[in-house]
């Protein structure tokens, strides 16, 4: 296997603890060395679930790794346990400065550099493969699908053995394209691109992303109960570098350069619902924090493989959405999974 530098060599094994999501999950530190933006040391997190019982033939199952977006961290604890039933060994990965992995002092999120994270994925697909899994497919949501895409097409030209152990890739919703008018994209990105590197610092306004959390968390509208320090309703704030990190992404994607080398079924939402400051069923039921034409649009651009699913009635997180939704969205991964994967 090809030695990448930039991601190293971890405790083998690896010094599995109790995680908060209680019984059968357990979580390790990924160490990945001085954090490049002079914050301390860089600090990826990998959950687990393996119940009572799972047996010695666990670390043979395909495994599936759930990369988390922005203000966001692994707590899909549902998604763990229903793809273990299906046969798959689950994981998480908080990626560095996010969710359990951010060290005392870090800004949350913080990235000025979208390869920044290529370690941290790289490390825990290392990992895996080490654990005996014969294969990782990632699960990736939001900003963690545009990195899972970008980090991909990274990976299968540095690293094809790597590349190897990755069958194929599931993005929930990926962050593709700025969700603004045209209009207001085209002067965001020179300004982006000028300022970003001179001013990475400074904080930007806006981006609240309390509509979606209100919708979702269990103490306004919703069912689900997340730790509001880790993902807070309003959303992390939001640095200058970091946007200009994310629309040189998107630039990536647009050029149509792009080839992540594996099959993938992209899921979203059937409808969006934006620019609504205030709470109404309708949020249940649509992405109110993304463009799914959009990402309809831009998908098929990374690869020669996109599967583009539409869940009606879906949320942002397809798998944080409604019974019937959330179902379908269930439905649709198994049979890409299946499809995908090769028979024992």
């Amino acid at each position: 296997m090809t030695t990448d530098p930039a991601a190293p060599r971890q405790p083998d094994p690896l010094p599995w603890r109790p995680d908060i999501l209680g019984a059968g999950f357990e979580a390790a530190d990924l160490q990945l060395g001085p954090d490049l933006d002079g914050e301390g040391q860089a600090v990826a997190t990998l959950v687990r679930y393996r119940p009572a019982g799972a047996g010695a033939q666990w670390s043979r199952r395909p495994a599936l790794l759930w990369v988390p977006g922005m203000t966001d961290y692994f707590f899909q604890e549902h998604v763990a346990r229903h793809f273990h039933d299906q046969g798959f060994a689950f994981y998480g990965l908080d990626l560095r400065k996010c969710g359990r992995a951010r060290q005392e002092g870090q800004r949350w999120h913080y990235a000025p550099d979208l390869t920044h994270y290529f370690p941290d994925l790289t490390t825990a697909t290392r990992m895996l493969g080490r654990e005996g899994h014969p294969g990782v497919i990632p699960i990736a949501h939001s900003t963690g699908g545009l990195i899972v895409a970008l980090w991909l097409d990274h990976l299968r030209r540095s690293d094809p053995e790597l590349h190897r152990l990755i069958p194929g890739a599931i993005l929930n919703s990926p962050w593709l394209d700025m969700q603004y008018p045209r209009w207001l994209v085209r002067l965001l990105r020179p300004a982006a691109n000028l300022l970003g590197p001179r001013l990475p610092g400074v904080r930007l306004p806006g981006g609240n992303l309390g509509t979606y959390g209100s919708s979702i968390h269990v103490s306004t509208h919703g069912e689900w109960d997340f730790d509001t320090r880790m993902k807070p309703l309003g959303g992390h704030p939001k640095y200058l570098a970091w946007l200009a990190a994310v629309l040189s992404g998107h630039r990536e994607v647009h050029t149509g350069g792009l080839d992540v080398g594996v099959p993938v079924l992209t899921l979203c939402s059937a409808n969006s619902h934006l620019g609504r400051k205030t709470y109404s069923p309708a949020f249940d039921t649509a992405d109110t924090v993304l463009d799914v034409e959009q990402i309809r649009r831009w998908a098929p651009n990374l690869g020669s493989q996109v599967t583009v699913a539409s869940i009606a009635g879906a949320r942002h997180d397809v798998f944080l959405s409604l019974p019937r939704a959330r179902d379908e969205a269930f439905n649709v991964t198994r049979d890409w999974l299946t499809a995908v994967l090769p028979t024992p």
